[in-house]
């Protein structure tokens, strides 16, 4: 199937543009295992690249304009000016706007580009389409135009591409595991220190998201609404113990059950959460290397009840294939995945079972919802590179 997508892009890129495109870089989608909302409180995350993924087919222009198609959707197209990119209102587009602003090509070389993208991540579907993009539009750009800059720091350049461009005030999880993803491993970061390791996943489980089709729009929604709750539950901490307090990383789960009857009552929910996620990831990071799934799958569903609970940033479809899939043979954990309000739910199931699993979520979301839940099997894949140099 990627081989397939990597080929229409090329080929779209030639019927589109008249020429043989540079290269394609290709960044896979992500799926976050185990710590929700932790990233941007410096706490820490496990995550997998997937086997879904978005290629970027490059080549310069001679011309200060800027071209970006899409080879599956050719309604899809925009442009801007190499020298002074701004924000557009198609959405989209703006990943890519974002990146190429934030690469700081030198003027003596910031001519046009083409671009072509093609994906195989379902859109809204929680898996990280969007840091795919912006990551696979980084690496082609950085090789296209011959310049340095190592994978931290492309990772943050798809970050500030994410808040400037497209009004998201994310984390780093989804460039992070998307640069730094392996086979049959997931990602465990530590985004205090942004040291990256990986944790080997049992061969014999693979991951089933399932895409109830609910839209999360992020941009204006109330993800950002989340992220200043813990913003003000740190500052609260802050000014009551007897340590120094940065973010909702440096408190225990010991001190907020001390402290929070005294809480304004959402920062009490909100940062009990993220506090929970964080010991739930060091926890669960133990387990993995001890073999012990049955354990971490536990430690899955407490995520996610505490996710409707305590950050509510869960949604009644999500919570119906949780529970389902509680009760479904195989199935070792579950939880939403990403930043929630829709999308995915990820499901940790035995590769054995995972076939049967599927269909059973699948059926009995349609006979609850009357609408359909997409299964897609995913496995551990690893991270972002160049895929073809054709020029």
């Amino acid at each position: 199937m990627q081989d397939d997508v990597l080929q229409k892009t090329l080929a779209y890129y030639e019927t589109r543009f008249g020429k043989a495109a540079a290269l394609t870089a290709y960044a896979p989608g992500r799926v976050e295992v185990l710590g929700n909302h932790t990233d941007y409180n410096e706490g820490y995350v496990l995550s997998a690249a997937i086997d879904r993924g978005t290629y970027f087919t490059a080549g310069r222009r001679s011309d200060n304009t800027c071209i970006v198609a899409d080879a599956i959707h050719p309604e899809l197209e925009s442009r801007f000016p190499s020298d002074d990119p701004q924000p557009s209102p198609d959405g989209w587009s703006n990943y890519v706007r974002g990146v190429w602003a934030k690469l700081g090509v030198p003027p003596g070389r910031r001519s046009g580009f083409n671009g072509v993208i093609a994906s195989t991540i379902p859109m809204g579907a929680g898996l990280s389409s969007s840091a795919a993009l912006e990551i696979s539009a980084g690496l082609a750009l950085v090789e296209l135009y011959r310049l340095s800059i190592q994978p931290l720091a492309l990772a943050r350049i798809g970050q500030a591409a994410e808040h400037d461009f497209a009004g998201v005030k994310c984390g780093l999880l989804d460039q992070i595991s998307s640069l730094f993803g392996k086979p049959d491993a997931l990602v465990l970061t530590d985004f205090r220190t942004l040291a990256v390791e990986t944790v080997p996943l049992a061969a014999d489980v693979c991951l089933l998201a399932c895409n109830t089709h609910i839209k999360h729009r992020l941009v204006d929604s109330e993800y950002n609404e989340r992220r200043a709750s813990c913003e003000e539950a740190a500052a609260w901490f802050r000014d009551r113990l007897p340590h120094p307090v940065r973010h909702l990383r440096d408190v225990s789960m010991a001190e907020w059950e001390q402290h929070a009857a005294d809480m304004p009552p959402v920062a009490a929910k909100r940062s009990a959460h993220v506090i929970g996620e964080n010991e739930r990831v060091i926890k669960g990071a133990a387990l993995l290397r001890e073999g012990r799934l049955d354990k971490f799958g536990k430690l899955l569903f407490e995520s996610h009840i505490s996710s409707r609970l305590n950050f509510q940033n869960s949604c009644p479809e999500l919570d119906f294939i949780v529970d389902r899939a509680e009760r479904t043979e195989g199935v070792l954990g579950a939880r939403l995945s990403g930043g929630g309000f829709g999308g995915s739910a990820m499901v940790l199931v035995k590769k054995t079972d995972a076939e049967a699993a599927g269909l059973a979520l699948a059926r009995a979301f349609e006979a609850e919802f009357q609408a359909t839940c997409d299964v897609i099997a995913l496995q551990p894949s690893g991270g972002a590179r160049i895929a073809a140099m054709t020029s």
